[in-house]
């Protein structure tokens, strides 16, 4: 490809040329980011099925019992979590229907007036 033509989409650089200055750093911090949340994720799937599914089939008198709470609370916890998070969807849901009826009401009232 010649220096004069136009970027295409299958040339290599057009993605680097069509990017805004700065985009770059966002792309690591993205990267970054989304690498930081996996791990953490990965780290408390681990953490919590050693607790709930592994744990039993260690002896009560076991050290590795010291490392974790109460197994009811393998239960109470993630049910809590799932409540608290239904709920806020729920409410988020509702508050959006909310304003669009008012915002159809007050574009109503100015029809009407």
């Amino acid at each position: 490809m010649d220096g004069t033509s136009q970027p295409t989409r299958l040339d290599s650089n057009f993605t680097t040329r069509a990017q805004p200055a700065g985009s770059a750093t966002m792309a690591v911090s993205d990267k970054v980011l989304g690498s930081s949340m996996l791990l953490v994720a990965a780290l408390v799937f681990v953490y919590y099925t050693t607790w709930a599914i592994l744990l039993p089939f260690f002896d009560t008198s076991s050290p590795i019992h010291d490392y974790f709470p109460a197994r009811e609370w393998a239960i109470r916890l993630p049910a809590f979590l799932l409540v608290v998070g239904l709920s806020g969807i729920g409410w988020f849901i509702g508050s959006t229907i909310m304003k669009e009826k008012a915002k159809k009401a007050q574009k109503a009232k100015l029809r009407a007036a």
